[in-house]
């Protein structure tokens, strides 16, 4: 028996995780608690996702009301399923920035020691497991915001002719910059995740992600921005835009494009692996670009409002460099861009978000 135990299994990267690898064969071992629900209220809550998982899969999947940040369940979970367990992939977290400034010693307990808890239990009962963890590009702080950026009529782009105009590398500093609480969190987790790599020989990768997206997604005001601005836009919610002018561009993932890529880090696993991961050069918005796209696609008009207050650490500019990860791995490439990740999104989501309003 091959198992994956993958953590936030009812949230949107770990439920498609838990499809694609019990798709794969594998028995799939979900942790959730809905924390999300407790992050950001009972819109967000997971448990529908996991009522899913548990319908669809059968007896593939088997799933763990458990929280990463107790040590002692993380340590005899493992240890029930010893070597079997051959990919850990760790996507629980507290995702917010403005979450993680009102509680602080929570989302380091959730981002960190967390982690730290899931890395302990791979080494000594799993240790030759592969083991993903979903960092984020707020590892990078604001340093991004200092870059050479022009203003244009619905966006904010590079300087064509700066070293990142493809994209912003993995050689980007992540010292000396403003992290905001959570970004700290992450970065806390983001090292541990390499250290165990090169110190304990363990295979492990941080991908760190910008925009991850997808129908699966419970999306709320301040986490998840391409899924809640459709459900604003589908059910005719009010939607605030902070700062920037609207102008801000982020790049987006398809949580489906994600799990092919950690599936090919899987089958070919290196030690203290690091990847910047999102939509790149082909998959990107700014707010503005994004609001049409849904206006267009529901064919009603949103309302939303500007703030004229960014978020802390908020980026200006966020594109991904996909070149190291496409040199290890050249068979991936990125299906979704923005418009059909959108359109799938208000597709799957329609007649539920409708008769939930």
């Amino acid at each position: 028996m091959s198992v994956a135990i993958i953590t936030g299994s009812a949230g949107l990267i770990g439920s498609e995780a838990a499809l694609y690898f019990a798709g794969q064969g594998m028995t799939v071992v979900g942790i959730d608690n809905d924390m999300r629900r407790t992050f950001f209220g009972d819109d967000a809550s997971t448990h529908w996702q996991r009522q899913r998982l548990e319908a669809t899969l059968g007896a593939r999947y088997r799933h763990y009301d458990l929280d990463i940040r107790d040590a002692a369940a993380m340590n005899q979970l493992f240890a029930t399923y010893g070597t079997d367990i051959t990919l850990v992939l760790h996507a629980a977290a507290q995702p917010s920035h403005d979450w993680a400034a009102r509680d602080p010693q929570t989302d380091f307990g959730v981002n960190a020691n967390g982690t730290l808890n899931l890395l302990e239990a791979t080494r000594h009962h799993a240790p030759d497991a592969v083991f993903i963890f979903t960092s984020t590009n707020k590892v990078y702080g604001d340093t991004p915001n200092r870059l050479p950026l022009l203003e244009q009529a619905h966006r904010w782009e590079i300087d064509p002719q700066h070293t990142y105009a493809g994209g912003i590398r993995e050689d980007m500093s992540i010292d000396s910059t403003l992290h905001s609480l959570f970004g700290a969190s992450k970065v806390a987790a983001d090292v541990l995740v390499q250290e165990y790599g090169r110190y304990f020989g363990l295979y492990t990768a941080c991908f760190r992600g910008g925009c991850l997206t997808g129908p699966n997604h419970s999306g709320t005001q301040l986490h998840g921005f391409l899924a809640y601005l459709m459900k604003c836009a589908a059910t005719g919610t009010p939607y605030t835009v902070f700062g920037y002018k609207g102008k801000q561009v982020r790049d987006n993932i398809h949580s489906s494009d994600l799990i092919r890529a950690f599936d090919h880090f899987f089958r070919a696993p290196r030690q203290a692996a690091v990847y910047n991961i999102g939509g790149g050069r082909f998959s990107n918005c700014s707010m503005l670009e994004a609001i049409d796209w849904c206006q267009a696609i529901t064919g009603r008009a949103l309302s939303w409002q500007l703030s004229d207050q960014n978020r802390i650490g908020d980026h200006i500019w966020w594109i991904s460099d996909l070149g190291r990860f496409q040199a290890d791995y050249p068979a991936w490439q990125l299906q979704y861009d923005v418009p059909r990740i959108l359109q799938e999104i208000y597709d799957y989501n329609r007649e539920r978000w409708l008769s939930l309003a």
